[in-house]
């Protein structure tokens, strides 16, 4: 029975890989007789900014990041699936259009309270932002809305993305949208940070 080619590499390069990765440590250096003395990293301090105005300008910078990211991920799966009709019944691949964009809100969700952190550090940036909190928090439970295929979660997350945006050009921090990766995805609509 033939078996293609493609087949054969895959199983062979599976095997080399499985076979390099189960040599123990110990065979390693047998041969030559000495003994391997494991090595120890020492975590090195961070430097921290020291004055309040380069404190300041890490936290404008890590806002736009976060808000460029929320900003990115609402527009991608949010905004742009929901004016293109991927939400409505009978769309074609229409639960996974949902379920990215609730993904994606969770994301943005995340994103958005770690730039509202992030604008704490900046006067001009913390009174812009004052007004959105409630906005932003209003956002905690729409994405299990665009699960279900509710379309005024989309104008919500658009209509606070906006605000924000027009929050951050007038404390001199504009934002332009950076859409995520797939996997950047995954991992920001789980973490804290």
């Amino acid at each position: 029975m033939p078996v293609p080619i493609r087949r054969l590499t895959v199983a062979l390069t599976l095997c080399c890989a499985l076979l390099a990765g189960s040599t123990p440590v110990w065979a390693a250096g047998q041969g030559d007789g000495r003994q391997t003395v494991p090595s120890v990293a020492v975590a090195a301090p961070t430097p921290s900014p020291s004055t309040p105005a380069e404190r300041q300008k890490f936290a404008k910078t890590r806002f736009v990041a976060n808000a460029g990211l929320a900003a990115g991920a609402t527009y991608q799966w949010i905004v742009k699936p929901y004016k293109e009709g991927k939400f409505k019944k009978g769309a074609k691949h229409r639960r996974t259009t949902l379920v990215k964009a609730a993904l994606a809100g969770a994301f943005t969700y995340n994103r958005l309270k770690a730039a509202e952190r992030n604008a704490k550090g900046d006067p001009t940036l913390s009174k812009a932002l004052a007004p959105l909190e409630s906005a932003i928090a209003g956002l905690k439970d729409l994405p299990a809305k665009l699960r279900k295929g509710d379309g005024s979660a989309a104008s919500s997350f658009n209509d606070t993305i906006n605000k924000v945006k027009d929050a951050g050009k007038g404390a001199g921090a504009p934002v332009k949208d950076k859409v995520p990766t797939p996997s950047e995805l995954r991992q920001g609509a789980k973490s804290g940070s």
